[in-house]
Formats: structure tokens, sequence, C-alpha cells
């Protein structure tokens, strides 16, 4: 951890600033956030848990001006081979709750992945059974009891659930039915608990239109989450279809130079021209926010608070390009009342300096920092867009 005077001490109006749109009756007011992932998510093994995180990690959050963090956990992580809890990991996770509310942050509890389900099972070797298996549906349900069992006695304004990450089903109605099914099961458990939820296909604001939210519940917010474009947030990163690629990126305009971009799709598999399809799209503030739209548009229309609750961009391109992406993509949010949680704290999107594995406890990029809290009226863009307001 850095020391106290390398970290900026924000207004506490800052710190404690909600997003001018929707808000939900059990008060969960969340505005500028950021995912603490890998450690009861996706842990490579980088450094042993008791050390990836820890109580002055999260005070540093908070000094920060950040008013939330998004607590990914698996499957694997928190129940054992056999199916039961593992309890020491599920003590782990009420500690960095417990710590996250000690310093005034609200927490998102979002179950990543699944036995039966990983947003990129392909790259990690995995198969997805979730939707064609009833007795895997019906697992994600008992989780979810466990999970409630655990953490159901904490203020519902200060904890909400996210019960499944980033959902690939072939058909949007797998995932609306999975959807009625949690929810009412999470419904009859804590009926005061706010629910994020986020559409198919790895929660992209394009298909917000086709999730079937919840009638009459306003205790959910909405997410979504941004990648794009792939060719320049994840330039070089191995679990792309494109990991080889060592051509020319830039932001703003068209990521890659056209003849790169024509080479690299000859001949290419469906899955690499569906990640670099919009590579040569004129990326830009207004481009992020008709990509925005749709999702800003369901939110309006069911009254509900809207949340990207992940996006980042990898530190292998151009420092001065990655920077002026993340203004402009917390500006098309902020113009839109939006919330948001980065991916990540620690990790090779990470607030922290990235040098590798071996190397976590780097310094934290206090000029990324500043973006990632920062205010609506910190931005210049005019977008056009209308802010979400409550109806």
């Amino acid at each position: 951890m850095p020391n106290d005077d390398a970290v900026r001490v924000r207004p506490a109006e800052a710190v404690l600033r909600t997003i001018a749109g929707m808000t939900n009756p059990s008060g969960f007011a969340i505005s500028r956030g950021i995912n603490i992932s890998h450690w009861l998510s996706q842990d490579f093994g980088w450094a042993p848990r008791e050390e990836f995180l820890r109580r002055d990690d999260v005070a540093t959050l908070a000094r920060l001006g950040f008013d939330h963090v998004r607590l990914p956990i698996d499957e694997k992580e928190l129940w054992l081979p056999d199916g039961k809890p593992n309890e020491p990991e599920f003590a782990r996770l009420l500690e960095g709750i417990a710590w996250s509310r000690e310093a005034g942050l609200r927490v998102i509890v979002d179950l990543h992945t699944l036995n039966s389900h990983h947003f990129n099972a392909a790259n990690e070797g995995a198969s997805i059974t979730l939707w064609t298996d009833a007795a895997a549906q019906n697992r994600l349900l008992d989780l979810w009891r466990d999970i409630s069992a655990r953490l159901g006695h904490l203020p519902a304004n200060e904890v909400a659930y996210e019960f499944l990450n980033e959902p690939v089903a072939e058909d949007h109605e797998d995932w609306n039915e999975l959807v009625r099914k949690a929810h009412a099961l999470l419904r009859s458990l804590e009926p005061d608990r706010v629910l994020v939820i986020g559409p198919n296909r790895w929660q992209q604001p394009e298909n917000a239109p086709v999730l079937h939210v919840p009638a009459g519940d306003p205790n959910i917010i909405l997410s979504v989450h941004n990648y794009a474009p792939l060719m320049l947030t994840h330039y070089r990163a191995y679990w792309t279809s494109f990991p080889t690629f060592t051509g020319s990126v830039r932001y703003p305009g068209p990521t890659a130079d056209p003849a790169e971009w024509a080479a690299l799709r000859a001949g290419g598999s469906a899955r690499l021209l569906e990640e670099t399809g919009d590579a040569m799209d004129d990326w830009g503030p207004e481009h992020l926010g008709r990509l925005f739209a749709p999702a800003i548009d369901r939110a309006r229309e069911m009254g509900l608070q809207l949340c990207c609750d992940e996006f980042g961009c990898l530190p292998t391109i151009d420092r001065g390009q990655r920077l002026a992406y993340y203004r402009d993509v917390t500006a098309v949010m902020a113009a839109a009342g939006m919330a948001w949680a980065a991916w990540e704290w620690k990790g090779d999107f990470g607030l922290h300096t990235w040098k590798g594995p071996d190397e976590l406890d780097t310094p934290i990029d206090l000029e990324l920092a500043e973006i990632l809290v920062s205010r609506q009226d910190d931005h210049p863009y005019d977008l056009g867009l209308t802010p979400l307001a409550p109806t």
C-alpha cells in the first residue's frame, strides 16, 4: 500500500456523491467503483489471499474517492468439490465486506463463474452446461440460498447481489428464464435486497432491449459491460483471438491501420471476425455514446439505475491514448448519469501499475484514479445525451 501522503484525499462530498439518475427504495446508492478481481474469483495464484487484499487496501480505495466495490466470487472458490460451502472462504468474503463497510464503501457481491458457466469458456478449456442442464440451473439457485444464508443479515443499503456475471446463452430467452427463476428465489429470501442484472452475451449494452427485467421491482440496477473496441482495450491479450497481432493501434478514430486490420482478418475464424469487426469504426465519445444508448434507453423505460460494472483497457497501448480512452468512456457514462465500476484494483488492467504477477504492490496510477472517480461536471463533452432522471 502507498504511504498516506501519496494518496490524494478527495472531499467527502465526492466520496459520497450519488449518480444524478434513478434511485432505489433500499438506498443502495452507487457512483464510482472498482472491481476487486483475482481474490475470490479467477485466482491465478499471484499472491496468498491474505496478502492480495488487506484492510488498508480497501481504506485506500475510499480515500481515492471510490464509493463502492464489486467483489467477484467463483463457485470453485467458495464451495468445495462435494458442493458444500467452503466456510473459511465465506469468512474471508465476510471480512472483505466488513472492511468495505468500515471504509464507507458499498459492495456488489458478484457470482462471477460457475462450474457450469464461464464467460470465456472457449479460452478456459471449460464447457457451458448451464443452459441445457436443469440440475446446473438448480445448483445456481442453491448457491444463492447459501449466499443469502450468510450475507442476508447485512444492510440492504450497503450490500447488493449480482446473480451471474456475463451470461453467454445462445438464445436470449434462456437467460431471461433464468433471471426469472433467480429473481423469484431471491425475492422470497430477501425482499429488499438490490439485485444487479445485465443482458445476455457478456452484458453488452446492445442486448439490453431483449433483457426481460422483472417488472414492478425498483430494487434492481441494470448493468452493462464495455470493452469496445476489443482490438484496442485487449491489445496483445493472450486470451483473445488475435494474441500475436503487433500492428499499430490507436485512439481515437479507427483502432488499427486498415491494411494491417485486413491482413489480420484474412481467413480468420468466426470468433476473430466478431472480435475485430468494429475496429474500423470512428471511435470517440460520440461513438461510445451510441454504444451505450440502448442500455440508457432501457433503464429510462424501466425507471431503473444503470451501471457499467466492468470496463477497462490494458496498459499495452500508448499511455496517453489509454488515458484518453478512459476519459471518454467515463465522460459518456457521466453525461448519461450512469454509475460505473472499473476493471480492476490489482491485475493487468489494474489501478496499480502493472509490472507482472510477481510484483503486485506497485504504485497506484493516480492520474487514472482521478479519471475513474471524476464527477460529471469534470467532463468537457456535451454529447447530447439526456441524463437518467426520476420519472
